[in-house]
């Protein structure tokens, strides 16, 4: 009994003392020390970028400004999706494909091919006229409609009769041939109208001459001033005539950013612009590979005028049009001063299949060299030359090239030969591009393989995590060998909220972003992935646009948002320096998720981690200070933040603060700015001061420091 009364009294005492300490280090405020006495790492000017591929509607219903969906037909052997027939006032008409099967076109679907690119056609029958008959697109989620707006539209038409075919020696048409008189030629309605067809937003006519060989019509759609934006619209070709009409490469474009011809939507556009990208990663990502051997991103076939592109197999369950190609990825470069980082296929495909290193692998190789002779050549080599015919004489800079992507899937091992290939041949051309590899990191990936044949000068690493996996590693590349490769973080992403992020995916990404920065001397790039998503959900005729979770921006046909995480890369890559400031914590809060079922199971309980992520930057030669901190607890964190050695500041500085009332707050395309940064002024006493942080906030601090 006496020595339960003792332990009793032990244990009391302990735990008074632990109480007091506990409360004596809460007490504490979190400091922070930037040392601005002692150089810090040189910070990577070309940090943050942008990463892209046809994933989600990216291009296609997303970025690239073609309103027209399946512009060629091609989406669907089975049947024209997105197209309808128009049937009004007593006319008969239907819609069929032409020479949908490559490997079977009956004796009635032949002799319609335009070229060897524009092969399947549309047909449509009116056996009845007098009323109103013809084609409608439903475009992307809908075709968007905006006032005192002009539309570039074109087509390839031509009208003919119908009658039976007496080549026995071709495949039977799929249905009989009715009999039907050519009355084609005349006027054509174009039009954009409301669904229903009661309300024409715009519209246009064309005189198709009468002739059995196609020709292409042009014409401009001019929307009125009392029209009220929608996506509840269609895109519709008709006639009053009977005859058999046949079409192909059907387009429809709205104004695009600089007015480029094939070129890209204004509103997307300008968001990117507000990131301040210094480079674009291209084409990809999965995109780059294909599913199969032959899926590759036929870049040559890319080129050009957009009859002669075929579009090939994608990577995400749909076609690309490819209307997408090499040179406007470039021109996108161009429009938004990035410089081209550029993937070039290195023979690995997503179903698993690879090609040797050696002969088999020499005219991948090749085709490598040919694409960055086609960015960087002059108009004197053969493929400078021809990004001259296509409209761009001068060539782009280029310093950094991707061999693959992720090969780190590869079972085989034959990247570290396929890679030592490709990095020769390269470098024997272009001795002063960097070669990236997509193995030897400490991602999951990268550390599935090995290089022992070529020494890699940068490694791309991948990473997807919860915002807990990233806050957890938020300190990652601390401790990297700084005599080894440099590190590329070429796809990366918090992926929490759907189809775009959270605010809490967007503490993960600024806490990751953190790590990058402070290690910028290491990590010389990085990219966040995926950019873009088309958020429309499922209809009748068409699944939902995305298939990637959790994405950095949002749209569907008439506006775009940005997610908090894309508002977290617009403000870390609007306030940096161009040197890293050694900075110090101490009294760090911290944070500890809840225990998992799994987590019991394994009696493994979850340890805390840092609550609060830092770093600090400097402009040189203006003086500029920028420190970040992300506050990812529930509670304001108090700091005192200490400049040492600052010398003399100017009086008033610059906060800007994002931040949400709970960690799921997001933005969507009813609420687009729920989530942004506020900027506000605020007064700098001296080089010591205490500042607090909001719950659920990433906020930087511009301080100016006054130079001699």
């Amino acid at each position: 009994m006496i020595r339960i009364k003792e332990l009793l009294i032990v244990s009391t005492s302990s735990l008074c003392l632990f109480l007091f300490t506990a409360t004596s280090l809460k007490a504490q405020n979190p400091k922070l020390t930037l040392d601005l006495t002692k150089p810090g790492a040189n910070v990577s000017p070309q940090l943050y970028g942008l990463m892209t591929e046809e994933i989600n509607h990216s291009y296609d219903g997303g970025l690239y400004a073609e309103l027209i969906r399946n512009r060629i037909f091609k989406d669907n052997p089975n049947t024209p999706e997105a197209w309808s027939v128009i049937k009004e006032g007593g006319a008969k008409a239907t819609i069929q494909l032409v020479a949908a099967n490559p490997n079977y076109v009956p004796a009635d679907e032949r002799r319609h091919a335009i070229n060897g690119a524009l092969t399947t056609c549309l047909r449509l029958l009116v056996d009845t006229g007098g009323g109103r008959a013809g084609i409608a697109n439903e475009g992307y989620w809908g075709i968007p409609v905006l006032p005192n707006t002009t539309y570039n539209a074109s087509f390839y038409i031509k009208g003919m009769e119908s009658k039976p075919l007496t080549e026995q020696w071709a495949p039977a048409p799929k249905t009989a041939v009715p009999v039907i008189a050519d009355n084609t030629a005349g006027p054509i309605t174009v039009s954009i109208e409301s669904n229903d067809g009661k309300t024409i937003y715009a519209s246009g006519t064309i005189n198709l001459v009468k002739s059995a060989f196609w020709k292409k019509y042009e014409l401009k759609l001019t929307t009125g001033a009392d029209v009220k934006p929608t996506t509840d619209a269609r895109f519709v070709i008709s006639t009053n005539r009977t005859g058999v009409y046949y079409f192909n490469l059907v387009s429809l474009f709205p104004p695009t950013y600089h007015n480029r011809p094939n070129g890209s939507r204004v509103d997307i556009m300008k968001l990117l612009a507000d990131m301040k990208p210094r480079f674009l990663r291209f084409p990809g990502g999965n995109f780059l590979e294909g599913p199969k051997l032959n899926d590759a991103f036929p870049w040559k076939t890319t080129l050009g005028a957009l009859e002669n592109r075929p579009g090939h197999a994608g990577s995400w369950g749909y076609r690309p049009t490819d209307g997408m190609g090499l040179l406007e990825f470039l021109e996108w470069c161009e429009d938004l001063k990035m410089e081209p980082l550029l993937a070039v296929y290195a023979g690995y495909s997503l179903d698993g299949d690879h090609v040797d290193a050696g002969p088999l692998l020499k005219p991948y190789v090749e085709d490598a060299l040919d694409e960055i002779e086609y960015v960087t050549g002059d108009v004197h080599t053969y493929w400078g030359a021809k990004r001259a015919a296509d409209g761009h004489p001068a060539p782009f800079k280029l310093s950094y090239v991707e061999i693959g992507n992720e090969d780190g899937f590869d079972a085989s091992g034959s990247y570290d030969g396929r890679f030592a290939q490709f990095y020769d041949g390269i470098k024997a051309k272009y001795p002063n591009l960097h070669c990236i590899a997509t193995i030897g990191g400490k991602d999951w990936l990268g550390t599935r393989g090995k290089l022992t044949i070529r020494k890699p000068e940068i490694v791309d690493e991948h990473y997807y995590r919860n915002a807990w996996g990233m806050e957890e590693d938020a300190a990652h590349y601390d401790n990297y060998d700084r005599n080894g490769y440099k590190v590329f973080v070429g796809e990366w992403a918090t992926t929490e909220g759907m189809p775009t992020t959270t605010l809490n995916a967007a503490l993960g990404d600024a806490a990751w972003m953190t790590g990058m920065e402070r290690n910028s001397d290491l990590v010389i790039r990085s990219c966040y992935a995926p950019l873009f998503a088309n958020v429309n959900k499922a209809t009748a005729t068409v699944p939902k646009a995305w298939q990637w979770e959790s994405n950095l921006i949002g749209y569907d046909a008439l506006t775009s948002f940005g997610s908090p995480s894309y508002y977290v890369q617009v403000m870390f890559n609007s306030y940096i320096g161009n040197k890293v400031v050694p900075i110090a914590g101490a009294n760090i809060p911290t944070q500890t998720r809840p225990a998992t079922k799994q987590d019991s199971a394994a009696n493994n309980m979850p340890q805390p981690i840092p609550g609060m992520f830092y770093v600090a930057t400097q402009d040189t030669k203006t003086g500029k200070l920028f420190l970040k901190v992300v506050n990812a607890t529930r509670k304001p964190q108090q700091v005192d933040i200490d400049l040492k050695g600052a010398g003399k500041l100017s009086s008033e500085g610059t906060l800007v603060v994002i931040k949400g009332d709970k960690p799921e707050d997001t933005n969507t395309i009813s609420d687009p700015v729920k989530i942004v940064p506020v900027t506000s002024k605020i007064k700098v006493a001296g080089a010591k001061f205490t500042r607090t942080f909001d719950p659920y906030s990433i906020s930087v601090l511009q301080i100016n420091t006054l130079t001699k």
